[in-house]
């Protein structure tokens, strides 16, 4: 009995069963072969190839910009800069109203 109190307090008071059971507290811990994912910075890709004019004419480039579905994929994912990512979907939207692009994924 005593052995199995000194137990739980050294795991910090977590049981074999209920909620809290094999969870740490905290934060992420590393992946199971001990290396952190290193995530590389994402750089925008009309600053470094320098196209200053984003045209709605030019269909490949904003397809590369637009998800599956239709949706103009975010900042966050592309790495696109605040001000290419405004000329980006002010182009996707003019090719959308001429229909150069789709608004949404055929069903």
């Amino acid at each position: 009995m005593s052995d199995e109190t000194t137990q739980r307090a050294a795991d910090g008071g977590a049981s074999s069963s209920g909620h809290g059971a094999g969870r740490s507290a905290g934060g992420a811990r590393p992946a199971a072969g001990g290396r952190k994912f290193f995530r590389r910075k994402k750089v925008c890709k009309f600053c470094t190839e320098k196209i200053d004019a984003v045209s709605y004419r030019d269909v490949r480039l904003l397809q590369q910009f637009v998800a599956e579905r239709g949706k103009i994929v975010p900042r966050r994912l592309t790495g696109v800069c605040t001000t290419h990512q405004r000329r980006l979907t002010r182009a996707i939207k003019q090719a959308r109203n001429i229909a150069l692009l789709p608004f949404a994924a055929r069903y």
